[in-house]
Formats: structure tokens, sequence, C-alpha cells
């Protein structure tokens, strides 16, 4: 009521300031101090009721406290993770982004590329610190942070990094204490290894879960037969991984390179050329008793689902390496007098890519999150395959495109990324699945 009557007053004051008779008689101006003082006076008073309402409020036992921060979903890297993650950028800008180019040409590792890697020391991250190395807990978005960045530097380098990485995490995670013992030791030597998983199998709408590979058991061990695609060391790892059926489950055997029947065969793929991919056959080959990786509670979807994570941070590591690439590029390229990052067409598309990216990244880091905390993610893996398949392959493409022709030669980049990206939709199953 107060405020209505103010608000009338000064009403009937601004319209008699500019009224003929005030502009007479000369009353114009004590009438406009009159309503400049009436308003300031008044918005005195209303800031002193509000002020006096809002301390009311405060004392309101209803009042809804302020959010708690504690238990939020934080994205945020550990001081270690960051450390991790800065250091094999740095290792990936400086080193493996040189190489690739010539390592794609040549179709083989650099030659001490292993050997050179090793300074990084993810091979003591393999091995538990009871067992002389480094690693204090099994950490799958530690291991999505390294592949990323090392995919930076180039897809297929960073593959061949850490397939023997991912053979050591496995007998870590499931292996028991024998086969730990006589493996784990060979990644603290001074001698890289070469060790690779073998699940992909030749055949149209490959299905991991409906594996052609068979084992069978001896009075000695075992028998394992079948063959493998897309291995890569060019026939010179020293051990595999084969997934084979075996009691009608899927499990995991421990094949030596040189074992008798095991044959490999240069098979050039369209990506992952540098890691030399080829055709493993296993003709009969006889295994001892500690062939078999673990025991029966070893969980093959859980297996297969890290495996497809990896796969996931690789590409997403290579998507990133495409977009910082391309931003300057559509920047400085000019096309009828200006940049052509200014036509709506190639900003939006590089926009694009920058807003897949993330949703790529949030959802393998969702899932690798649950996994490190023991909890199920297959539904969460799956999801991030199918994501990162599909955009792999789109960001794959519109990189090509944003360079016009020279997305289609070799001297650009964009090229082997879009073969390399194109895996994704293939390996172990693939999207049809």
């Amino acid at each position: 009521m107060a405020k209505d009557i103010q608000g009338l007053g000064l009403g009937l004051a601004v319209r008699f300031s500019g009224s003929e008779f005030a502009k007479k008689y000369k009353l114009r101006r004590p009438a406009e101090k009159l309503a400049y003082a009436g308003t300031k006076k008044g918005f005195e008073v209303i800031g002193q009721m509000v002020a006096k309402k809002k301390a009311k409020k405060s004392e309101d036992p209803k009042m809804l406290p302020e959010p708690s921060t504690a238990g939020l979903f934080d994205l945020t890297l550990s001081e270690e993770q960051q450390m991790i993650k800065d250091t094999v950028r740095s290792y990936a800008e400086e080193v493996v982004r040189g190489l690739a180019h010539d390592a794609n040409e040549d179709m083989k590792l650099p030659e001490t590329y292993l050997q050179d890697i090793m300074d990084l020391g993810l091979n003591y991250f393999s091995v538990p610190e009871s067992m002389g190395g480094a690693a204090q807990s099994y950490s799958p978005t530690t291991n999505a942070i390294i592949a990323e960045e090392l995919a930076w530097g180039d897809f297929s380098l960073a593959y061949a990094t850490l397939a023997p990485v991912a053979v050591a995490n496995a007998i870590v995670k499931w292996g028991n204490q024998k086969q730990k013992e006589k493996y784990l030791p060979e990644y603290l030597a001074e001698t890289p290894v070469k060790a690779a998983i073998a699940v992909q199998e030749p055949a149209p709408l490959f299905d991991p879960a409906k594996l052609s590979a068979k084992a069978k058991k001896t009075k000695a061990g075992y028998t394992i037969s079948g063959v493998k695609s897309l291995v890569p060391f060019g026939g010179e790892a020293s051990m595999y991984l084969v997934a084979a059926r075996y009691k009608r489950r899927n499990r995991l055997f421990i094949v030596p390179g040189d074992a008798p029947g095991v044959q490999w065969q240069a098979a050039p793929a369209m990506g992952l050329r540098a890691t030399a991919t080829g055709t493993l056959t296993l003709d009969k080959v006889l295994l001892g008793p500690d062939a078999l990786l673990g025991d029966d509670s070893f969980n093959f979807e859980a297996f297969m689902d890290l495996g497809q994570l990896h796969w996931c941070a690789l590409a997403i590591g290579a998507c990133q390496a495409a977009l910082d690439y391309l931003i300057p590029y559509v920047n400085e390229r000019e096309a009828f007098g200006e940049p052509i990052s200014h036509r709506q067409a190639v900003a939006f598309m590089v926009a694009n890519i920058g807003i897949e990216l993330e949703s790529m990244r949030l959802m393998v880091w969702r899932a690798a999150a649950l996994a490190e905390a023991g909890k199920p993610f297959h539904r969460e893996a799956y999801l991030a395959h199918i994501l990162c398949s599909e955009k792999a392959m789109e960001i794959g493409t519109n990189a090509v495109q944003l360079l016009g022709g020279h997305g289609f030669t070799k001297e650009h980049p964009a090229e082997r990324w879009y073969r390399d990206l194109r895996v994704l939709a293939c390996i172990n199953g693939g999207m049809h699945l």
C-alpha cells in the first residue's frame, strides 16, 4: 500500500513538472527535484524492505540448504593422471608424430621404436608393485588416457605400443599366481616384449561370442586350432593371448610365438599398416597345463568390453589429432579472398567434430570409471563402442573433406587417420553386433 501511494505521488510530481503550468510559473525545476528526491528516497525504503525480507528468509528453517559438492560426478584428473597425460602427450608430439608417415609407408615399426618408447615406463605400469613394477592398482581410466594421448601421435604406433600392455593387464587381472610369476617379469627386462591379443577371425560378420577357434584338454595340457586375423608384429611376437572355444565357453590361452604349429602370414590391411598385421594360423598347437588363463571365474564379456574401450580411446586420440590439425588449416586456407572457416558449412563441420569428440570421450570415461569401481559396465561399454564407431568414421571422412584435394594425398595425415579409424567398426565384431 505504501509503495502504491508513493508511486502515485511520484507520478503526479513527474506529470506536474512537465505541464505548461509549471513551465509558465517556473516551477518545473523544483518539481523535478521533488520527483528525484522522492524516487531516491523510495528506492532507499524499498531496498531496506527487501533487505529485511531477505534476512527473514535466511532465518526461515524451511530455506533450502546449499547443494553439497560431496559425491558429485567429477571428471577432474588426479595429479598422477595429469602427469601421465602430459608426459605421454609430449612424447607423442615430439617423437611418435614424426615417425608416423614413414612407418605407414614402410608397413613396419621403426627399428628401435619399441626399445625407445620403454623410456615412458609403460611396461612398469603393467606390473604390480609387489612384483617389482610400478602399478598400484588396475585403472581402466588411466589406460584410456594413455591410449588417447599416444594415438594423438599416431593410431597404429599407439596400438603397437599398447598391445603388449594389454596382454600384461589381462594376466594381472585374470591370471593365476604361477602365470603372473612366469610372464610378468619379462616386462621388467631391458628388452621390449612383443605380445598381442588374438580374437578377430577372418569370417563375414564375425561375432566374438561365436569363436571358430577351438581348444581341447589333453593329458599333457591343451591343444588349440584356429585362424586369427589382424594380428600385429609381423610374426615376431614372443607370446599371443588367443581366444578360443573351450568346454562351451570362450576362454583365453597363452600361446608361445615359437610353438610348433604356429604360423604367421603377412596380410597388410587398410589401416594399422605400421603394425605389420597378418594372419595367425594355429594347427593343433600343443600347450602346457598352465596355458589356460585364469580359472572358471574368468569373464570373457568383461574382457571384450575392456578391449573395446581401449580401441575407443585410440580412436578418440586420432580424432583429437584431426581436430587440432583442421582448426589452423581452415583458418589459414583462403578461398574467394577469405579463410574457408568463414563459410558456415566449414565452421559447422569443425564445430560438430568438437562436439562429437567430447561425447565420445565422456562415454568412454564413464564406462572405464564404472569398470574401475568394480561395477557393471557392459551397457556403457557397448554404447561407447557404438558411438565411437559411428563418429570416428564420420570425423575421419570429414577431416579428408575439409582438406579438399589435400585430404586425398599422403602429404597430409588425414587419409591415414581415415584408414586407421575405419578399424573401429570392424574389429572384434564391429558395429553389426
